[in-house]
């Protein structure tokens, strides 16, 4: 089964361990994954709000690149590439005067894109519908029982519009069915589905703090050993910033934040560290005790740590970097 495959900025950054862990998996599943030449970021989500014709020949782009290399099916991991690369796909479908100006602005470069030539998909989505769970199962041989895990899928991959009708929107159960397959104590998450807040982070910590404060105490009300996600973003805001929402409100919260990838391949005996896993802010050192796993001493990588400046650095607008 080969793919088209974008893995998108942040799995080339912050979430490189999920990068890690979707092509650890990818082989003993029968994917093959090739990455898509010279893609571009997405663009997130604050591009589009700035400048709509812009960003959508941005994403067109990657769009129009992968089609040239002859690909059908494009993945994208991440949950926010996938929403743009599908979103601008079905948009230049449904609109031919914005299908006319991105392929404009795509001229210019040599590229045009025509609107469902690709096939857009979440990596979730193929692990359920080509890879299944039949042969999921078929592939375990370190089983993670006794581990109690919580999916979250976040709000990006649920949207009723561009999902295609594969999840349902406020109880999608495709990740815990794998989750029992692989043998863990799957948490019937209320939350799974809530926001993590995006860039709230960067906008207003007070309200971030609470966003994640309540989908971290829903978690541990549970007695959950990890969460298990599908999206770079989600994990960064609940792994990443657990310290902050901890400082805030004077809570303990220590739940570490792993990437679905990197929980298949825990069952399929792939070692921790070729999944990413130890450069996580909240250690799973202790949930992996719980399955006989440990990462070496030696070898794990040091945790990403925040600074304490909260803020994101910005390009400077005034005549010093116009000149």
């Amino acid at each position: 089964m080969q793919y088209g495959y974008y893995p998108g900025c942040s799995l080339t950054r912050s979430a490189e361990p999920y990068d890690d862990s979707a092509r650890a998996i990818a082989g003993p599943l029968g994917l093959e994954f090739e990455e898509v030449d010279d893609w571009n970021c997405c663009g997130a989500t604050e591009y589009i709000a700035l400048n709509k014709p812009a960003a959508y020949a941005l994403v067109a782009r990657n769009l129009a690149l992968a089609a040239e290399e002859g690909h059908t099916e494009l993945v994208a991991p991440c949950s926010a590439c996938y929403l743009n690369l599908r979103k601008t796909n079905a948009y230049m479908a449904k609109h031919p005067d914005l299908a006319g100006k991105t392929n404009e602005a795509l001229a210019a470069g040599g590229l045009h894109y025509t609107p469902d030539t690709l096939k857009i998909r979440h990596f979730l989505d193929v692990l359920w519908e080509d890879v299944g769970l039949e042969k999921l199962r078929e592939k375990i041989t370190h089983p993670l029982t006794g581990l109690k895990l919580a999916p979250y899928y976040g709000c990006l991959i649920v949207r009723p519009e561009l999902n295609g009708g594969k999840y349902d929107t406020e109880h999608p159960d495709h990740m815990d069915r794998m989750l029992e397959a692989m043998g863990a104590n799957v948490v019937d998450f209320p939350m799974k589905t809530r926001c993590c807040g995006g860039h709230m982070t960067q906008i207003s910590a007070p309200t971030a703090a609470e966003i994640l404060r309540q989908i971290l105490q829903n978690a541990e009300d549970y007695g959950t050993d990890a969460l298990v996600t599908i999206c770079p973003m989600c994990q960064l805001n609940l792994d990443a910033y657990q310290g902050l929402v901890n400082r805030h409100f004077g809570t303990k919260f220590h739940i570490p934040v792993l990437y679905i990838c990197q929980v298949i391949g825990l069952a399929m005996d792939i070692p921790p560290e070729k999944l990413g896993i130890g450069r996580e802010v909240v250690s799973a050192r202790d949930a992996l005790r719980k399955i006989g796993s440990k990462l070496p001493e030696e070898e794990q990588a040091p945790s990403r740590r925040r600074k304490e400046d909260p803020s994101l650095p910005m390009p400077r607008v005034g005549t010093e970097a116009r000149s």
